[in-house]
């Protein structure tokens, strides 16, 4: 719910009002729920809002698919390893070793 919540506030100029406003209504059912016991309820509520979310997930998607350098662009340690590899360049200085701690 939390995460859904703040992805509406980030992506929510993304999906029609009319979605983000079904996305709303869902997370205000769940935190209806939650002040409950009635576990049922609360699931049923989860799955409601898990529902209405999905096309804040496609915009979600979407948006980050567009992104510089189209879908897997994003990545740390990834990315500079392809990059090594694609210059034919190899980390041959990766030392792995163990060592023993001596006190004097």
């Amino acid at each position: 719910m939390y995460s859904v919540e703040k992805n509406v506030k980030e992506f929510g100029d993304k999906v029609d009002a009319a979605e983000k406003s079904k996305i709303e209504d869902a997370i205000a059912k769940v935190k209806k729920a939650l002040e409950g016991d009635d576990l049922d309820a609360i699931k049923k509520a989860q799955d409601d809002l898990m529902n209405v979310s999905h096309k804040l997930a496609e915009a979600m998607y979407a948006k980050t698919a567009a992104g510089p350098g189209g879908p897997g662009a994003a990545g740390g340690s990834g990315a500079a390893g392809s990059e090594n590899q694609a210059s034919g360049k190899k980390d041959d200085d990766v030392v792995d070793a163990d060592f023993e701690e001596v006190k004097k």
